[in-house]
Order: C-alpha cells, then structure tokens, then sequence
C-alpha cells in the first residue's frame, strides 16, 4: 500500500535565514525526516507548494483537495501550516465527499520547525503516517499525539494545541 504524501510548508518545512533573520522555505524536509525515522513503507512525495498556510488562498487549498482527489493512493498524508490546517481540511472533506472518495487523509504540521532543537515535526508526522495507514476513509488531523475527525477539532491558541470541540 503506497502513502501519497503531499507537501505544501507550514511551520514544519521553514528554516532560519541568518542573513535577516526570518523564516523562510528552501526544501521540505520530509524525506530526510522520513529517512531519519527509518520509514520503510512505500512513500511518494509531492511538493505540491510550500507556503506559510495564513498566504494559502482559496485557490490553493483547491488546488489541494483536486491533488487528494485525483492521485492513485487511497492513504494520503499532508504536511501543512497549523493555522489555517482545518480550514483545508474541511475544502479536502467536500471534494472527497463531492467525488464518492474513499480515501483516508491525515493533515499534520509543526509548531515548531522540523530545524529547530524542540521541534514536534517528528512526533506528529510519526503519528500522522501511523494514523494514516490504520484509520478508515475520511479526513483526519493529527496532532499533538491525538488523530481528530476534520468536522471535529479546533486549533487552541491560546495553549498551542489541537483540541475536540
């Protein structure tokens, strides 16, 4: 069972520039994490793009749900921006729903960039790739070791978490 993992940035994938000291994207770091973590299912990457997910447009998430839609895999892992992650979770719902799909989707991310020292990328995308192979159809986010149903979850501010609502 190949995993179709969808790349579009977030917190996890940014990095420091020292030159004017703002994050910014070069690469995603998910396959280097993958490797690190010695996954040995079979992966495919696509970068679909890598963006702060609070510039993701309409036309992006989209962009998003038609890649969910459209690719082969019926397990799809996405790594995204945790401030807007639910927002696309819910357009991923309706083109799933929209186009009869069966698929199972996980959206993870970051709080902390993948680079930095106390980072959570590895832990969440750990969770999300175990989720995604064990859950049935439907879109999910993975964060904070809990997998909530995309209808189902809010991101908490105020404590930095993912929660039920």
């Amino acid at each position: 069972m190949a995993i179709r993992v969808v790349m579009t940035g977030g917190t996890l994938d940014k990095i420091y520039n020292p030159l004017n000291g703002e994050l910014m994207f070069d690469e995603s770091c998910l396959p280097a994490l993958l490797q690190q973590g010695r996954v040995t299912a079979d992966v495919i990457f696509e970068t679909l793009f890598l963006k702060d997910s609070l510039e993701m447009s309409d036309a992006d998430r989209a962009q998003l749900a038609a890649a969910c839609v459209s690719c082969p895999e019926q397990c799809i892992l996405i790594t995204h921006g945790t401030d807007t992650m639910v927002a696309s979770a819910v357009v991923i719902a309706a083109a799933q729903q929209q186009a009869g799909s069966q698929k199972t989707v996980v959206l993870t991310g970051a709080m902390v960039p993948h680079a930095f020292k106390h980072s959570d990328a590895m832990f969440n995308v750990g969770v999300a790739l175990g989720a995604v192979q064990a859950l049935v159809a439907g879109v999910y986010v993975a964060m904070n070791g809990q997998i909530f149903p995309w209808h189902a979850v809010q991101k908490n501010r105020v404590a930095g978490v993912f929660e039920a609502h």
